[in-house]
């Protein structure tokens, strides 16, 4: 009976300890840009790998937008300041036009559409503060940094 319970706890530890180390392992992993396509104010970041948690794609994008506006001059507000970042999952890549896929008119191809599957989409209003969209919920950031969830 003891070399039973040994046995089971010793494969519970190991089962734990590689569950824990696929998701530090996972959630370390970087991001792919894959593609940025844009539309006046409104820019569609095409990624791979990104952050499974609400927390972690916020924190991602507060920690990464400097270089979004450096290196893809996104977001581009539009005149009464607001604008649409959302990054979508880039999944199995482009594809035809099918229907309810999101299609790319700056691509002169058949194969340039992905299924839509947003992962966040960064909006700001006019000139307030930004707006985080996951599937999960809404966040709002205040003036202080602190990020809370927006009851509806």
């Amino acid at each position: 009976m003891k070399s039973n319970l040994k046995k089971n706890v010793l494969a519970l530890v190991i089962t734990s300890c590689a569950l824990i180390g696929y998701f530090f392992w996972f959630s370390s992993r970087p991001i792919e840009v894959i593609a940025v396509h844009e539309d006046g104010n409104y820019s569609f970041v095409l990624v791979k790998k990104f952050p499974i948690t609400d927390k972690g794609k916020i924190d991602w994008w507060l920690k990464n937008k400097d270089i979004f506006k450096n290196r893809y001059d996104i977001p581009k507000p539009a005149a009464y300041g607001g604008y649409d970042v959302t990054f979508w999952n880039f999944g199995d890549g482009y594809k035809e036009d099918k229907y309810d896929r999101l299609c790319f008119d700056d691509m002169k191809t058949k194969m340039n559409c992905i299924n839509k599957e947003p992962l966040l989409t960064i909006k700001r209003y006019n000139y307030e503060r930004e707006i985080f969209i996951t599937y999960e919920g809404r966040y709002k950031l205040k003036n202080n940094g602190e990020i809370t969830k927006v009851h509806r």
